[in-house]
């Protein structure tokens, strides 16, 4: 049975989590660079052994979810927590703004085609999260929803709440793993990231005008992931709020979740019986 991996980070399951409480730095004593890559490498290395088992064994399934504002590092973070894993057990999806076929079906329906199969490790570089992120901080989203009636947009939040709790419910009972990140940013730090990709050539291709309009809405994305976390951390599909000022300790801090979280579902390799033991003992006779 999963069980949620008791990380400094986990977000609490019963509302009380306040964003200008979680921290975005690494602690005081935390070790350095060289340290945090040796560390990640042996989770990889871990993560990797358990994913071959997961495999095998094809009964549990996991879904990684990585939200954050820009710049906070999903994509190098993913890049760095499945390097090592074999890509036949893993996918990673993202998403962007939706298509009008998406729009034309519930708010959930374009990730559950995305979900990872039994046996495989699934991602999703942003996600159904979107729609109590995004679209809260640009209720003008709505109107290419075209919901068919009227409800005040306080009411409409706690419902999509409601709805993906009981969705990542739903895949807990059949026994998919969700674990989700907020990838916790300071303002400060954004700021450096997004000078950084005007300073580099190497990353002016990642800027967009449009960094900068979103990030003059950051109290309100503050508010929206606060009562978003808030409302969905669940001990089924918990919440963790990893500082990510730090890009090592990000990455190692993730990994070392995910590591545990696997090796806590008790994963082996199938174990066949007797008779069929026997089946394969003379079947190795006839090879020549």
């Amino acid at each position: 049975m999963f069980q949620a991996e008791k990380s400094p980070y986990l977000v609490p399951f019963d509302g009380s989590f306040r964003i200008a409480s979680a921290p975005t730095a690494p602690p005081e004593d935390v070790p350095g660079k060289g340290a945090l890559k040796d560390e990640l490498e042996e989770s990889v290395d871990r993560m990797d052994d358990l994913q071959k088992k997961l495999y095998a064994g094809d009964t549990w399934g996991v879904l990684l979810v990585f939200q954050a504002m820009d710049a906070a590092g999903k994509d190098s973070t993913i890049r760095a927590v499945l390097r090592g894993i074999n890509p036949q057990g893993c996918q990673v999806s993202a998403f962007k703004q939706p298509s009008r076929r998406e729009l034309d079906h519930d708010f959930l329906w374009r990730i559950s085609s995305r979900l990872p199969e039994r046996g495989r490790i699934g991602v999703f570089n942003r996600s159904h999260y979107e729609e109590v992120l995004v679209v809260r901080v640009h209720p003008e989203y709505m109107k290419g929803q075209r919901l068919p009636r009227d409800v005040s947009l306080d009411r409409l939040w706690e419902e999509r709440y409601e709805s993906i709790v009981d969705f990542e419910h739903h895949l807990a009972r059949n026994g998919f793993v969700v674990l989700k990140f907020f990838l916790n940013v300071s303002k400060e730090e954004q700021g450096e990231r997004l000078r950084s990709r005007i300073d580099r050539p190497d990353k002016n291709w990642k800027f967009s005008e449009g960094d900068l309009a979103e990030r003059a809405l950051w109290d309100q994305y503050m508010e929206a992931y606060e009562a978003a976390l808030s409302a969905t951390s669940k001990p089924w599909a918990p919440w963790y709020a990893v500082p990510a000022d730090n890009k090592p300790f990000l990455r190692t801090s993730v990994a070392r979740i995910v590591e545990r979280s696997l090796d806590g579902l008790g994963l082996g390799y199938p174990v066949i019986d007797k008779k069929r033991k026997k089946e394969l003992l003379a079947l190795r006779e006839n090879i020549m």
